[in-house]
């Protein structure tokens, strides 16, 4: 059996990280992050190449591909950072007016915390009583609530996808770092403890992305948990490698990473956390 990605699902995947390095670069995502407000140019950019209407049916006017399909185009935005509400408005596209064609802007009240409720058109769920945070990561605004978990799989897949995207996106920036930061007269990747947290990164980021693809085949909901955990654990200990790696200047402004720390930390607590996940599991044995 062939388990390689079709060249339409690489294609699909090169297109959606050359539109987000076009419209997402490093001085485009410090202006967001000085300026927490979502991008409704850019939201509607994602509507147009059929960001949200992915799993939609043709006939509904979606594009009509699968949930494995999704994952490549999340993970993507995960490695990109892209700021929004993207799974809560992907789940609606198909009964919110607007969120297909990225016009609209869903986010769901799902657990006790909830995104970008401001600057939501539509909110899934009850927010009475919401009180706004002073959130751990500046591109992702947040709100407590009083509501309990709704589990939806989907949701947690295409969570863990993204946290596969940023996984994989530290450690590519560890591995740069490391080859052109100097030290005694040689680059820090020619350290032991330097390489091996580099290894470890790769095999972390490797091993949630082939949980992650397989439960969007599969799309079994005890494979989902699994994939879910596995995405988190790459994504926030692959950040705080990556941080070692960089040493001081990784928590700095200018340096990407530290931004990637933060996201994983809060698309740990969303849609299913670390102990629900082991909760899904422990049921299944």
């Amino acid at each position: 059996m062939d388990f390689q990605l079709t060249a339409e699902q690489r294609a699909l995947q090169a297109a959606m990280r050359d539109l987000l390095a076009a419209r997402l670069d490093h001085a485009a995502l410090r202006a967001a992050v000085e300026r927490p407000a979502l991008d409704r140019e850019l939201w509607r950019a994602l509507g147009e190449t059929g960001f949200f209407a992915l799993r939609l049916p043709e006939r509904e006017g979606g594009v009509g591909l699968t949930l494995a399909d999704a994952a490549l185009v999340f993970e993507e935005a995960g490695r990109a950072l892209l700021p929004g509400p993207l799974v809560a408005t992907h789940l609606a596209a198909g009964t919110e007016p607007g969120a297909a064609t990225g016009e609209s802007v869903v986010t769901r009240v799902d657990g006790p915390l909830v995104g970008w409720l401001a600057e939501a058109d539509h909110v899934q769920g009850d927010a009475e009583g919401a009180v706004a945070l002073r959130s751990v990561d500046p591109l992702t605004p947040l709100h407590r609530t009083r509501g309990t978990r709704t589990y939806v799989p989907e949701a947690a897949l295409l969570a863990a996808a993204e946290q596969v995207g940023s996984a994989s996106r530290s450690t590519e920036l560890a591995v740069q770092h490391a080859r052109s930061r100097a030290q005694f007269g040689q680059p820090i990747g020619a350290f032991q403890a330097v390489k091996h947290l580099c290894a470890d990164m790769l095999v972390r980021t490797e091993v949630a992305r082939a949980a992650v693809y397989a439960a969007a085949v599969t799309q079994d909901p005890y494979e989902i948990a699994g994939a879910k955990l596995l995405a988190d654990e790459a994504a926030v200990r692959g950040a705080r490698d990556c941080l070692q790696v960089h040493g001081g200047m990784g928590f700095t402004w200018e340096a990407e990473v530290h931004l990637h720390l933060k996201r994983a930390w809060v698309r740990a607590e969303q849609w299913q956390s670390a102990k629900e996940a082991a909760e899904v599991l422990a049921a299944a044995l």
